[in-house]
């Protein structure tokens, strides 16, 4: 845009990040920096470099004899995922990970101290969360919100005995006519819209 300046107040530095996670139709923040509504789930902590947002467009081209360029582009899908190891083990972690599944507390042979078995979902058992990634960075709030996501790929873990073992967390977007795929709100002023110049009047 004609008049922009380099600005380093416009370079993001995530300094805390946050992901949280809720049933699908839980209500989502009214802005970016109200408290998360009734419902919402923060994941606790996750590693430092592994949260990531994938915009992930597909096109199509039209070549044509008269051009050594394609003569039309035309998007044919969209897709988007959101990544990130969780470092906590909690029930509802794994059951964010492996998209779903149950758990049930059991009778121990011995002791006191109770048991628990979780049971990943069988084949169409997986069930879709919304999302919300929270960046932070001095003043400046920003929340990716993700209305409907499913978790959709494998899960790998490794259980060596001198680093911490994590839950890889893997959703992918799932979109509908009435739902935006996702959105972000934020509090940054230089998402301000720029304002609008009405051409001069004619004499």
């Amino acid at each position: 845009m004609a008049g922009e300046t380099a600005n380093s107040n416009e370079i993001l530095i995530p300094s805390l990040t946050r992901v949280w996670l809720a049933a699908i139709g839980v209500n989502a923040p009214g802005d970016a920096t109200a408290p998360m509504p009734e419902g919402w789930r923060a994941v606790g902590f996750t590693t430092e470099d592994s949260l990531k947002f994938n915009s992930e467009p597909n096109f199509e081209q039209v070549r044509s004899a008269q051009s050594s360029y394609p003569t039309r582009t035309f998007q044919t899908q969209d897709a988007g995922t959101l990544e990130v190891d969780l470092q906590q083990w909690s029930g509802e972690n794994f059951r964010a990970v492996y998209g779903g599944g149950s758990i049930t507390e059991i009778t121990p042979k011995e002791g006191t101290q109770k048991h628990y078995r979780f049971v990943p979902p069988r084949i169409g058992g997986r069930t879709e969360i919304a999302a919300c990634i929270e960046v932070i960075d001095g003043g400046k709030h920003y929340r990716y919100m993700l209305p409907r996501t499913m978790q959709m790929e494998g899960v790998s873990k490794e259980l060596a005995k001198t680093k911490e073992a994590i839950l890889p967390l893997r959703l992918a977007l799932q979109g509908s006519d009435d739902v935006d795929a996702w959105y972000l709100i934020t509090d940054d002023p230089a998402f301000q819209p720029a304002a609008v110049v009405s051409p001069p009047a004619s004499g």
